[in-house]
């Protein structure tokens, strides 16, 4: 079985898992909506992975979970819809409005005009230091942590670490799953956390601590580290109209290269 196919296999999975969870992460009283792009967005996702996750990178970019103008509408880690067409080629499928979704949410799909900022920022930096999403990938890879969108009732994004660790970690344990899968079906040998959140959870999965380096389960290193989030809520992802954390993402990543 090919990278792609046991990519696909496995985010099948934890997509499985994760619609078994919904009804009892919004049963908990502490998300209004939770929906799962590689469900209702499948088809852009295995795009995403058929074009890209088979050439030959050893470095994971590992986000924290889908924001509602991002992968919520195209089905990409940080996936911009402008990015997810253009620079990334995903062709547009007809999405259908999960029926548990915030109204105030809609899935427009890639003809969404909002435009992630947080997605438009890591994508379009990618391509100013490689050239191509070829030479992208064939370096690197995106992966979130957690697929599901959690939305609170007035439609505000919620990340896993502010629900209850009862309520999300059975979710967070099948996602580390996933992660260390990925990580052994491609040959990763390091993991930029994007943000401290997910580089944690890098550190849980692979047993690092805080040592900068896990093991993984057939017994190679990796190195786990960490870059600065491309949010607009970070002040450091702002600071000098976004140029320090351009400085950051590339000084960690040319590191790796060495």
């Amino acid at each position: 079985m090919s990278t792609v196919e046991r990519l696909r296999d496995a985010a099948r999975r934890l997509s499985t898992i994760c619609d078994e969870a919904i009804s009892s992460l919004e049963a908990g009283g502490h998300v209004a909506h939770a929906t799962n792009p590689l469900n209702y967005a499948w088809n852009h996702h295995e795009q995403y992975l058929q074009q890209w996750g088979g050439l030959g990178a050893t470095t994971l970019l590992l986000g924290m979970n889908p924001g509602p103008w991002g992968m919520a509408q195209t089905g990409v880690p940080f996936g911009a819809t402008s990015v997810a067409k253009e620079f990334l080629r995903i062709r547009a499928c007809e999405l259908e409005t999960p029926s548990n979704a915030h109204p105030k949410r809609p899935i427009v799909g890639l003809a969404l005009e909002r435009q992630e900022v947080s997605g438009t920022r890591l994508w379009n930096l990618m391509e100013k230091l490689y050239g191509s999403p070829e030479a992208t990938f064939g370096n690197l890879f995106v992966v979130n942590h957690c697929p599901l969108l959690l939305l609170g009732e007035r439609g505000q994004n919620i990340t896993p670490d502010n629900l209850p660790k009862a309520l999300i970690e059975p979710i967070l344990q099948a996602c580390d799953d996933h992660l260390r899968e990925v990580v052994e079906i491609m040959g990763i040998t390091r993991i930029v956390g994007i943000g401290k959140y997910a580089e944690k959870r890098a550190q849980v999965a692979f047993g690092a601590g805080k040592k900068g380096s896990g093991m993984t389960r057939d017994g190679r290193t990796i190195e786990i580290t960490t870059c600065w989030h491309p949010s607009p809520a970070s002040p450091l992802a702002n600071r000098n109209d976004g140029a320090d954390w351009r400085e950051n993402v590339t000084k960690v990543l040319q590191k790796m290269k060495g």
